[in-house]
């Protein structure tokens, strides 16, 4: 049996204050930026200098798929174990996100002030949300073995 700083009563792993506590920033910060996506989303086009397109639907169905995002983050922060899966996802989402930001702003698509925008949405949570999965997939590690072993 571990005896590591990380365990509480009854052998469970759990995720540390600081985990539970940016997830839900992370969510809850996912549920505004989304809704702006959704009702805001005239200010967006200005604020980048982006002719706004005569269907905005797309900008807005993003902007839905944010605030799922940010129940998500939620979710995980209330029960990591179950939940893991929607970090993976979300955490794939950021990077393949940044990725295409960088991507466009490098082309000349989107100016240079996106970057701070991209930085403070999505890169800066990819290594906490890295630590947060490697603990949660411990979690789950250490709940399988001694299942195994009671069972």
């Amino acid at each position: 049996m571990p005896t590591t700083p990380e365990l509480k009563a009854g052998h469970r792993l759990f995720l540390d204050r600081w985990m539970r506590r940016l997830l839900r920033f992370a969510g809850t910060f996912n549920l505004f930026a989304g809704l702006g996506m959704i009702v805001l989303y005239h200010e967006g086009y200005r604020l980048f200098s982006i002719e706004k397109p005569e269907l905005v639907m797309p900008l807005q169905l993003t902007g839905v798929l944010v605030m799922l995002f940010g129940v998500g983050y939620h979710r995980v922060a209330s029960r990591p174990r179950e939940n893991y899966d929607l970090l993976l996802l979300g955490f794939l989402s950021k990077a393949g996100g940044s990725i295409l930001g960088i991507y466009y702003v490098l082309w000349g698509t989107l100016p240079w002030f996106f970057l701070p925008c991209l930085f403070f949405a999505d890169i800066i949570y990819l290594p906490f949300f890295w630590i947060i999965l490697k603990r949660i997939k411990g979690m789950r590690r250490y709940e399988a073995n001694g299942a195994s072993e009671n069972g």
